[in-house]
């Protein structure tokens, strides 16, 4: 199977410094500094990243799961909320809220929402982040 890569590197101090990420492909690159990920400076940072991710790697899964279950998938939207949160031991990512809606021909809400909350635990980013509580608000699209 692939591997994957990515590099970042840092340069300066934590709050005047400013670092650079790039995808092993070199499709998805940026940069970012501790007012991009600790405050509201523009910019990315690395929790949009991993909510990037997580809103492809579920919406691709949630697919092939609706597949495998009968169903025809037209559509699959997915965002990701990542929460970074500032605790006694530092910051820590505390949760992630997935919102999908799907168009989807032969499948009811109940069969849809017992899907889509299989995918939530299964898809591989979801698996690797299971240490962060995710939630999933799934909405079948007409």
């Amino acid at each position: 199977m692939a591997v994957r890569t990515a590099e970042a590197a840092w340069d300066g101090t934590f709050r005047e410094g400013k670092g650079r990420f790039e995808v092993g492909s070199g499709l998805v690159q940026g940069a970012y500094t501790a007012g991009t990920r600790f405050e509201e400076d523009p910019g990315t940072n690395p929790e949009e990243l991993i909510g990037a991710a997580h809103a492809a790697c579920f919406s691709m899964a949630l697919t092939l799961d609706l597949e495998k279950a009968g169903a025809s998938p037209r559509s699959v939207s997915t965002t990701a909320r990542v929460h970074l949160d500032k605790g006694d031991a530092g910051f820590s990512i505390t949760s992630i809220d997935l919102v999908t809606e799907a168009g989807v021909d032969g499948v009811d809400d109940a069969e849809f929402q017992r899907v889509a909350e299989g995918t939530r635990k299964n898809c591989p980013v979801s698996m690797a982040l299971a240490s962060v509580p995710v939630t999933l608000e799934a909405t079948l699209l007409a």
